[in-house]
């Protein structure tokens, strides 16, 4: 067993150590010291989240150096001030969490724009200037009380919603309030877009008054960050959005912009009509609209003064007191993107149709980022240290090419904590949803299968689809019938409330006897909540989450395989949905005394080459079945028996 290392060891708060918790600690502490970066692959239940902390505070402390702990999630935020406010009363730390301008601001008028960050923003700092916000005007006016509340937060750690509280009780904007505080404290827990997104990250490290290379990051979950960094790097311009700005540009007598507006509209509309669903266009498609359809000799020059135009569009709504959104705007800074990725290999560009919220067919043009590393690499270049960690990193070779991390990083698996005989992967052979097998019969037999699952399990099981498609499928033969439980459905387009309110409801049937929780890979579900205990028992992986063969997924395989011969598809198709699923079965086991069951319902995980792409936890205990009807039952009963 590893010891602690002394420093870290001052840092870390509780009397025990978690089995292999010094291992993570000891790596990630050596890296800090030595100012590189660490890719670390740990399982749930390690306690990843206080030893990447402990493991950083002492250099970050000795250093002067600033930790920004990266998260998705609010509860993720939470839990990393939790941990902090365990280790402050053993070392003097501070820490906060941040939250978006319109989740923290107390001002109904500004809040009334919850669904625009951008239009929050400016109204923000309209109403600022003006002297029209009671919160913000009250620092001045009270600014004796005001310091000392920021010397307050400056010594001891907070979340988000504990300075929110405190705000709203003495008046004060807590925005502004995290904002003044931030280059005050130890540690700042945060959303991947601050650091990752060049826009905001310049913003806030001018807030931070600290450059890259005085940070120390920390990257939770970090298996992602490849996929978060193509949606930013990613544009979109929708058929209504085009349509908005036709119509605002006839309102505000803008004749050319309005006639622009209404020929790319229904170029779009005539291109869309032969595609089944996407299809790749050439930069041209545009330039050529511009230049052949609309006149335009230099689109530059145009699409520029489409962009101002709805800036001054918006600046005269919010000195008339109005919601300052511009689609013209809107269309001038996707349009400026499409010129600047014109000749960028690292870009593809889509023509797509989909069905809207309303259920209206329509379209859209992408910009498609295939290069996660534009993102990525310079940030992790320019840090001080990085200590990217999950439970689903391997192959390490991979991950590193994609983000182009440091040539030096140091690489660490480290063991499960959990006892083997607590973790009981099964692989089901016989069924599959491969494209080609996916027939009523098939389905009928999966459900079959589903159905042991759940007979043999004491309360809840969580099943995990490969898509809606499969999801639909199960449910359309008879799924619901079968189990003789309650089911909850995951279902398209549903908001973070409705979705919030399902699992509640269904974790509450771990002590009513029990209930099934349908969802899909890589949705909500499966990856971003917690299920300890008797809130699932088992899950059933249903398929593989590969991804539709796109002409977008066809693309990113060709850009990996050019620049990583021999590896296109696995790292452009493989990788994603092998880790989808890994997160999938990882939902049962998230604290030491858990014990849970992991049944890969198709064949193709027996592989040795799709269990290659399986965490080591997984792999170490992995079982077969064979294709008979009650093997999975028999199986079942006898682990859970064991269990009790």
């Amino acid at each position: 067993m590893t010891e602690l290392p002394e420093e870290a060891a001052r840092y870390f708060p509780y009397k025990e150590v978690r089995p292999h918790q010094d291992e993570f600690i000891r790596t990630v502490f050596d890296a800090v010291e030595e100012g590189r970066s660490a890719l670390v692959e740990g399982s749930n239940g390690l306690g990843k989240t206080v030893s990447a902390l402990s493991a950083c505070l002492p250099k970050a402390v000795e250093d002067k150096l600033k930790i920004l702990y990266v998260a998705r999630t609010h509860r993720q935020h939470d839990r990393v001030i939790e941990e902090l406010k365990a280790i402050s009363e053993k070392q003097p730390v501070s820490g906060v969490s941040i939250r978006g301008r319109h989740e923290m601001c107390l001002n109904h008028v500004v809040t009334r724009f919850t669904t625009d960050a951008r239009a929050i923003m400016e109204v923000c700092e309209l109403l600022k200037a003006r002297n029209r916000c009671p919160y913000f005007r009250s620092i001045d006016e009270k600014s004796d009380e005001y310091a000392d509340l920021q010397m307050e937060i400056a010594k001891l750690p907070y979340k988000a919603s504990e300075i929110q509280s405190i705000c709203r009780r003495k008046g004060f904007c807590p925005y502004e309030l995290v904002k003044s505080s931030l280059s005050d404290v130890n540690v700042v827990a945060l959303s991947y877009l601050y650091v990752f997104d060049p826009e905001i990250r310049m913003v806030f490290l001018k807030n931070l008054e600290k450059s890259l290379s005085k940070i120390i990051l920390i990257i939770d979950e970090a298996h992602n960050l490849p996929e978060t960094a193509v949606d930013i790097s990613s544009s979109k311009l929708a058929l209504f959005t085009i349509s908005r700005a036709e119509v605002e540009a006839k309102k505000h007598k803008y004749r050319d912009i309005a006639i622009f507006a209404e020929i790319v509209r229904s170029e779009i509309e005539r291109a869309i009509e032969g595609t089944n669903r996407e299809t790749l266009v050439q930069p041209d498609f545009l330039l050529n609209v511009v230049r052949e359809k609309a006149a335009v000799d230099e689109p530059k020059t145009f699409f520029e003064r489409i962009y101002s135009t709805g800036i001054a569009i918006k600046r005269n709504l919010l000195a008339e007191g109005q919601y300052p959104r511009s689609f013209i705007h809107g269309m001038g800074e996707f349009l400026l993107r499409w010129l600047a990725t014109a000749n960028d290999e690292a870009y593809v560009r889509v023509l797509r149709k989909y069905t809207s919220r309303n259920g209206m067919d329509t379209a859209r043009l992408e910009i498609v980022a295939l290069d996660p590393s534009r993102i990525t690499e310079p940030v992790f270049s320019s840090t001080y240290s990085n200590i990217i960690m999950s439970g689903t990193l391997q192959p390490f070779d991979a991950y590193k090419r994609i983000a182009r991390l440091p040539e030096d990083t140091v690489e660490d698996v480290v063991p499960s904590p959990f006892p083997r005989e607590h973790i009981h992967p099964l692989i089901c052979c016989g069924v599959t949803t491969a494209m080609e097998q996916r027939t009523p019969e098939m389905y009928c037999k999966i459900v079959k299968r589903i159905e042991e699952v759940v007979e043999s399990t004491p309360c809840n099981t969580g099943v995990f689809a490969a898509s809606f498609g499969v999801l639909g499928a199960l449910v359309g033969n008879g799924l619901k019938k079968a189990i003789g439980k309650p089911l909850f459905c995951e279902h398209r387009n549903m908001t973070s409330r409705e979705n919030e309110k399902m699992i509640a409801e269904f974790k509450a049937y771990s002590k009513a006897g029990g209930a099934v929780l349908l969802g899909v890979q890589g949705g909500r579900s499966s990856e971003g909540v917690d299920f300890p205990g008797d809130q699932m028992n088992s899950v059933a992986i249903v398929g593989i989450p590969y991804a539709e063969p796109t002409p977008r997924v066809k693309a990113q395989i060709s850009y990996y395989e050019k620049h990583f011969p021999g590896y296109g598809r696995e790292y452009g198709y493989v990788l994603s949905a092998m880790k989808k699923a890994s997160q999938a079965a990882g939902r049962p086991i998230r604290t030491l005394d858990d014990m849970g069951a992991m049944i890969f319902l198709d064949n193709r995980f027996a592989s040795a080459y799709c269990q290659s792409f399986l965490p080591l936890w997984i792999r170490d205990s992995l079982k077969i079945l064979p294709d008979d009807d009650g093997a999975i039952a028999r199986d079942l009963r006898g682990f859970f028996k064991r269990a009790s």
